[in-house]
């Protein structure tokens, strides 16, 4: 099973080996997709968690004790239309190509099956025409 989560660490748990103790203690792979972590600061990940749900649940239940926040990501990208105006600086900046431009319109194209809801995207948007739907 894989779930999508948002990890918001305290300062004083930036040290703690998240992803290491994930694969160690309770076999569950760890995919980062995004990173904000620097020392005496809150951090950030947002991660894709693999493993068995029993595992996944006892990880979960694990980072909290660490005093980790843990959040779900259930939200999707969605552009605004109307605001877009098909620049294409958002392309620049997905790691998986879900937006891309098509050479022929030079419209902008948004593939949801590629999209992991990175959003990095949305700060790429100088209309602000993206956003997650949560």
């Amino acid at each position: 099973m894989k779930k999508r989560v948002t990890l918001t660490f305290p300062k004083r748990a930036i040290q703690i080996p998240v992803t290491y103790r994930l694969a160690r203690d309770f076999n569950v792979a760890a995919n980062i997709i995004r990173a904000q972590v620097a020392p005496n600061q809150i951090g950030k990940l947002v991660v894709e968690l693999s493993g068995d749900i029993d595992q996944l649940d006892a990880a979960i239940d694990w980072m909290r004790s660490q005093h980790i926040a843990v959040s779900h990501n259930l939200g999707e990208i969605v552009i605004d239309d109307q605001l877009c105006v098909d620049c294409g600086l958002c392309t620049g900046v997905c790691p998986t190509e879900a937006l891309s431009l098509n050479r022929e319109t030079y419209k902008l194209t948004f593939t949801r099956s590629r999209c992991i809801v990175c959003e990095q995207c949305i700060s790429s948007c100088p209309l602000q025409a993206i956003s997650t739907n949560l």
